[in-house]
């Protein structure tokens, strides 16, 4: 049902698949706004950048180590396995729904309004510090290919003061150029966004070739459990080392995202959702394995420390390891842009439907751009303001952003459990099904039921994975004990701030029959 081959970048379609498009928009109640100019490859380029591997395991990889040795990499496709089952969800959804905003417009059709209003909440805020945490990820990348990049103090550390502050300054800077492509347009925002895709394809490319040419040792050594995780056992050091793998493969939904602004979404947003997921677990799967096998040494502390910069600076000299450090500033760039055109298209269909404060204002959309330009600012602004949060205490910085990887599969979940409802009720109904072109839409079929099933149940697993008040995860240091509780806390908050903020009093202007 998946295919791993890169999309071809092409050409518009035809003005006559570009007006049943349009058509396919209006039959739900909203008049096209913005602009349709997307095709495969910048379909696909949306859902790659936001996961994107290049950014996400260079961060993240000494956290999976750490704890499960080399075996930890068993995570990655077991992660990937259980996200597939929800890709494929989203896909079938995706075919059917091809609306900006695709998980609040999901989920509130299979489930209400409130559910839909909820997914919405927590995807927002969700994304919001998602793109502050991979605008922070430049000063793991910057300071090493120019010093002149360190304005702050000589110690380039993220966890050190002046490592705080001058990510800061990196990040801010990144989220001035990134809301600045957002406001111009779609078709500058998808052209950026498709080069640094193809940088990125490339680098992980030549990622995995250094390390398979530089191999200290064969392919046995992911099953080596290493030392971590002995006093305890080691299948719960296991199962924290997975948090890795589920921290980076989200986002494929990217391409659902943007369905308003891409021909012909029916036919190509549900087959760039699992090819985006696919492309970056085949990628990031072998730079994993690569890295195992061209470290220097497993047991020096170094590569749960350092990560891959330190098996790239050991293997590389001085030129060709600034180069892929620059590929991988590049893809943060593009990660970081993708994450916001997002969340600006999920504010935008939310406002569109008065469900936001100042939906007015949020919904109204550029006539010469084609985009919402106020969704843009206002998720800049947010960024920065939680990116100021790491001046303050770095471990507050990275307690918030793995709990708002919470809210996204509480978010999924808002859509796979009402889904799974509404099959057991015969979703999807027997009629004709087509795209623009005539062609059958994506369809599981008989085994829908089953595999929402497992989406449902990994869901649910990986919420209390990543929930569990673990001090290893939440608060390494033990200084700030209630810290531990992060999660669960965070989650609560959010629910009572969004109820607060849950409007009231007045019927949606855009009504949807449920399951329908």
């Amino acid at each position: 049902m998946s295919s791993t081959t890169l999309p071809a970048p092409e050409g518009p379609s035809s003005p006559t698949a570009t007006t049943s498009d349009h058509s396919d928009l209006v039959e739900f109640g909203y008049e096209p706004q913005l602009h349709r100019s997307l095709g495969k490859f910048a379909s696909f380029a949306a859902g790659f950048s936001f996961v994107s591997i290049l950014t996400t395991i260079f961060q993240l990889f000494g956290l999976g180590f750490s704890f499960g040795g080399p075996a930890f990499f068993f995570t990655w496709p077991l992660v990937f396995l259980g996200q597939f089952m929800v890709a494929l969800n989203f896909a079938e959804l995706a075919a059917r729904y091809p609306i900006s905003g695709a998980i609040y417009q999901w989920s509130r059709r299979m489930g209400g309004e409130i559910v839909g209003w909820f997914a919405g909440w927590f995807m927002i805020i969700a994304q919001i510090v998602t793109a502050a945490a991979a605008a922070i990820a430049l000063q793991v990348v910057l300071p090493s290919v120019w010093s002149g990049f360190q304005f702050v103090g000589d110690d380039t550390a993220l966890t050190s003061p002046s490592g705080a502050a001058n990510a800061v300054i990196l990040g801010s800077v990144l989220l001035v150029l990134t809301t600045t492509i957002n406001c111009i347009g779609v078709n500058w925002m998808s052209r950026i966004n498709s080069i640094g895709v193809t940088c990125e394809i490339i680098g992980v490319a030549a990622v995995v070739l250094v390390f398979f040419t530089h191999a200290e040792r064969g392919p046995q050594v992911v099953l080596d459990t290493g030392s971590a995780g002995t006093e305890t056992g080691y299948i719960w050091a296991w199962i924290v080392s997975g948090l890795m793998a589920a921290y980076v493969m989200v986002g494929f939904g990217s391409a659902g995202e943007l369905a308003e602004e891409t021909h012909n979404p029916r036919r190509v947003a549900p087959r760039t959702i699992r090819l985006a997921l696919s492309a970056s677990a085949l990628g990031g799967g072998l730079m994993i394995v690569g890295a195992l096998m061209a470290a220097p040494s497993l047991t020096d502390g170094r590569l749960a420390a350092e990560g891959l910069p330190y098996v790239l600076d050991s293997i590389l000299s001085s030129p060709w390891g600034t180069v892929l450090l620059i590929d991988v500033a590049i893809a943060v760039f593009i990660c970081t842009l993708a994450i916001q055109t997002a969340a600006s298209r999920l504010m935008f269909s939310m406002a569109r439907d008065g469900r936001l404060p100042a939906s007015k204002l949020l919904s109204t959309v550029n006539a010469r751009t084609g985009t919402p330009i106020a969704p843009s600012v206002l998720i800049g602004f947010a960024c920065v303001a939680v990116l100021a949060v790491n001046v303050g205490n770095a471990a507050i910085f990275t307690t918030l952003t793995s709990v708002c990887i919470v809210l996204i599969y509480l978010a999924y979940m808002m859509v796979t459990v009402p889904l799974l409802v509404q099959r057991l009720k015969g979703w999807p109904h027997a009629r004709a099904e087509v795209d623009s072109e005539g062609k059958k839409l994506f369809s599981l079929g008989v085994l829908g039921i089953p595999v929402n099933i497992l989406a449902v149940l990994y869901g649910s697993l990986m919420v209390v994975n990543l929930s569990w008040p673990r001090a290893e995860i939440f608060n390494p240091t033990g200084e700030f004990p209630l810290l531990q509780w992060a999660a669960p806390l965070t989650v609560l908050a959010v629910v009572v701030v969004g109820i607060a903020c849950l409007p009231r009093g007045k019927a949606h202007p855009k009504p949807v029959t449920i399951g329908a």
